[in-house]
């Protein structure tokens, strides 16, 4: 079997109360070098997320004794990784709730293992690479007060710390690295999740709302982060000194 070298000592943690499918799930992504550690229960997953660490967490939203999104909500902030949900109901609510506390990508059961694989794999090199991405050999990008520091995968304005996931600081620094030029949600799509935009994907409008919030854009008119009827979003370079 050929080894692939970028995932070598990738840990995942699969939270998932249906054991078959958790175990042909483990037993396919460890063909491929991840580590997967099982969980079937929800009250005690945070616990495992803490000792283990993995790098990545996958979450099923329905689980006994508590629910993945409670779950989302209360690590997002401390667990630094790619969160990916997936969940038995085919409800665009469910995936607008999970993105909005925080997860970088959403899958509807049946989950192909496969597919899985890939967004597994779309996540982690957008998170581990970020900062191959830079230019002119820079860690970092700047506009006036906003700092966002590829290394260390950290935003500031004004030298205080914004606090981001992992798919909101992977779409800032797209839109960042882009400045002054228009990126169409379609791109966005590809470049985030590995795949374009399907008329339906609401992500990206919902990780620009969530930026704009926390990035202190005005919500209702927004000149940091510019919507273009038609084309995409905008990142306006002048807008932060």
């Amino acid at each position: 079997m050929q080894v692939n070298t970028e995932l070598e000592i990738t840990k995942v943690l699969l939270v998932e109360d249906d054991v078959q499918l958790a175990e042909l799930v483990q037993e396919y992504l460890q063909r491929y070098e991840f580590k997967v550690s099982l969980e079937h229960r929800g009250d005690t997953a945070p616990v495992r997320v803490r000792e283990q660490k993995p790098d990545i967490l996958v979450l099923d939203l329905n689980l006994p004794g508590r629910d993945g999104l409670d779950i989302c909500r209360e690590l997002r902030m401390e667990f630094p990784g790619p969160i990916v949900m997936f969940t038995a109901r085919d409800e665009d609510v469910d995936e607008i709730v999970g993105l909005e506390l925080g997860a970088d990508d959403y899958l509807t059961k049946p989950v192909e293992p496969r597919v899985l694989l890939a967004r597994l794999r779309t996540l982690l090199r957008r998170y581990r690479q970020t900062g191959n991405n830079r230019q002119d050999g820079d860690e970092g990008l700047q506009f006036g007060g906003l700092c966002i520091d590829a290394s260390a995968r950290a935003v500031t304005i004004d030298d205080k710390g914004v606090e981001l996931s992992t798919g909101e600081f992977d779409l800032l620094w797209l839109l960042a690295g882009k400045a002054g030029k228009v990126v169409d949600r379609d791109s966005a799509l590809k470049t985030l999740r590995g795949f374009g935009y399907d008329g339906l994907d609401r992500s990206v409008d919902i990780g620009i709302s969530r930026l704009r919030r926390k990035l202190g854009d005005d919500a209702n008119h927004p000149y940091r982060i510019k919507t273009v009827r038609g084309r995409g979003y905008l990142f306006v370079p002048d807008a932060w000194d």
